[in-house]
């Protein structure tokens, strides 16, 4: 069974930092593209980071670039979002997805989701 678990969310003030991660497992971690992707209330889901399996090149959100950094660890097959200078539009839902292509932004090219971890960051 594929399983995709976040953890790290929570309520932190502007300015503050937060490290996300997702566990995953039930497939071959290797050979997958990781993404991180959020949905704030009320808007459509949109993809923050992402970074392919096999050179490690990663991708960001303009929103988010300077500030989120994505990495991967694929001895425990965990994939990381440290998120620094957070700020109250950060506010979120946040997705880590698997896919079996090339990393990119777009979630449509994704196979497994987790079933997210909310972040609120207070001004």
């Amino acid at each position: 069974e594929v399983q995709l678990v976040e953890s790290g969310g929570g309520l932190v003030q502007a300015g503050g930092s937060l490290r996300l991660s997702c566990a995953a497992s039930g497939f071959t971690f290797d050979d997958y593209a990781m993404g991180w992707f959020r949905q704030a209330p009320g808007k459509e889901r949109e993809g923050v980071s992402c970074i392919n399996n096999n050179d490690g090149s990663t991708d960001y959100a303009e929103s988010v670039k300077g500030r989120f950094t994505i990495s991967r660890d694929n001895a425990e097959n965990t994939v990381y979002l440290q998120m620094n200078n957070l700020k109250p539009e950060d506010t979120a839902v946040y997705y880590c997805a698997a896919g079996f292509d090339e990393a990119t932004l777009n979630e449509d090219f994704y196979d497994y989701w987790g079933q997210g971890t909310r972040i609120t960051v207070s001004s």
